[in-house]
């Protein structure tokens, strides 16, 4: 039998034990023998429960147990998931993760730690939820040099910028609506500033690149600034506004990492990408571009991503490893010399003079009392020179994802 641990009772750590439980015949099936979860931890009591018996509060008693092979670590933060991780990992045992935060910060010491010990560390639920895209950039991608990722990452900021575009709405309201319904935290700032997928466009550039890529290292925008008139503009012009992590890999392998709202264009397989779902955008130098879809968060769909990882540990063991990336850092390529077109939005009275500073820009499109037009194509750093001549004259701008 092979007995498994979970790290965290919450809403993804729940999911596990019930994927485990309902699915128990294919899961134990495909991992060649009957699947237990044998241990649940977590700081609280479960009252009423089914699974109030496997409840404990003391991780040296999992990290202790020899009957255990495999922990699903589900708790998320850095502080006792990385202790706990590594506890279990030195001890031998396979951990999969769905943690994002500390596959970004600790992803090439776990592995290595894994490495040494005859163990696995697994984490495809870290990033995209239940899209493959991890086992796939390590299996069925191994015989392409990636050049290029870009995904939307994050269910929460693609919910508000559908709903606005669908609906009309401004941001502080659509935020309100994803609160309710329960897509955005209380807290919603590691989602709408961009950090949650400046950590999941770090982990894909890891592997993309085999270097260290830091997530706090990513240049990193969220979506606070959009406004109603972003959106319009943007729709009759024939784009949706996506907030998009973006990686690319350079002929000397250096890297540019990227968190920004893009627009898109409706005809580009990432505008049809709505609610609370995510993408990821793959270019290959052979293969050339493939998308993986799918749901990006939400209880099962993440845990089966999780429990996926669960029975290739227990199938293969050590040898099921990630393709995994060393603790050097990556040569980081310079964002100011990147070429973009721009939309650019200013005050309808501005808009003559505004758009004389941009030499062959596009058509001019209002809305209400503000005007849209995109800009050639120029380098960051030549629209940062002029953006910063005009200054409060333009009231916001953004990339042309291409």
């Amino acid at each position: 039998m092979i007995q498994v641990a979970v790290f965290g009772y919450g809403t993804v750590g729940s999911g596990v034990v019930e994927v485990i439980d309902r699915n128990n015949s294919y899961v134990s099936d495909n991992s060649g023998d009957k699947v237990n979860v044998k241990y649940i931890l977590d700081l609280r009591d479960f009252p009423g429960d089914p699974n109030e018996s496997k409840i404990v509060h003391d991780v040296d008693i999992i990290v202790n147990d020899p009957e255990v092979s495999i922990v699903c670590e589900t708790m998320g933060g850095v502080g006792a998931a990385y202790k706990f991780t590594k506890a279990a990992l030195e001890k031998g045992k396979s951990v999969c993760s769905s943690n994002k935060e500390l596959v970004a910060k600790h992803g090439a010491e776990l592995i290595q730690v894994a490495k040494a010990h005859g163990c696995a560390y697994l984490f495809e639920a870290s990033v995209g939820g239940g899209i493959p895209v991890l086992r796939t950039l390590t299996t069925a991608l191994t015989a392409e040099r990636i050049t290029k990722i870009a995904g939307i990452l994050n269910g929460t900021t693609n919910f508000i910028l559908t709903k606005m575009e669908q609906d009309g709405a401004n941001f502080s309201n659509t935020l309100k609506i994803a609160q309710d319904l329960g897509y955005a935290e209380k807290d919603p700032t590691a989602d709408i500033e961009g950090h949650d997928t400046a950590r999941k466009i770090s982990i894909l550039s890891d592997i993309m690149s085999g270097h260290f890529v830091d997530s706090d290292a990513v240049s990193t925008e969220g979506i606070t600034k959009i406004t109603s008139s972003d959106i319009t503009i943007a729709s009759k012009a024939g784009y949706s506004i996506k907030l998009l992590g973006l990686a690319s890999r350079n002929d000397d392998d250096s890297v540019g990492t990227m968190v920004a709202p893009f627009l898109v264009a409706k005809s580009h397989p990432l505008a049809g990408v709505n609610d609370v779902f995510n993408a990821v955008f793959v270019t290959g130098n052979m293969l050339g571009e493939t998308m993986y879809y799918g749901k990006g968060a939400g209880k099962l769909a993440t845990a089966s991503a999780v429990v996926a990882d669960v029975i290739d540990a227990a199938r293969k063991g050590s040898s099921c490893m990630y393709k995994g990336w060393d603790d050097t850092p990556v040569k980081t390529a310079s964002l100011s010399d990147s070429e973009y077109r721009f939309f650019v939005r200013c005050s309808s009275g501005d808009a003559e003079a505004v758009k004389a500073k941009f030499a062959g820009a596009g058509e001019s499109i209002t809305a209400g009392s503000e005007t849209g037009f995109i800009t050639e194509k120029m380098t960051q750093s030549g629209f940062d020179a002029v953006a910063s001549e005009l200054g409060i004259r333009i009231l916001g701008s953004i990339r042309v994802y291409e």
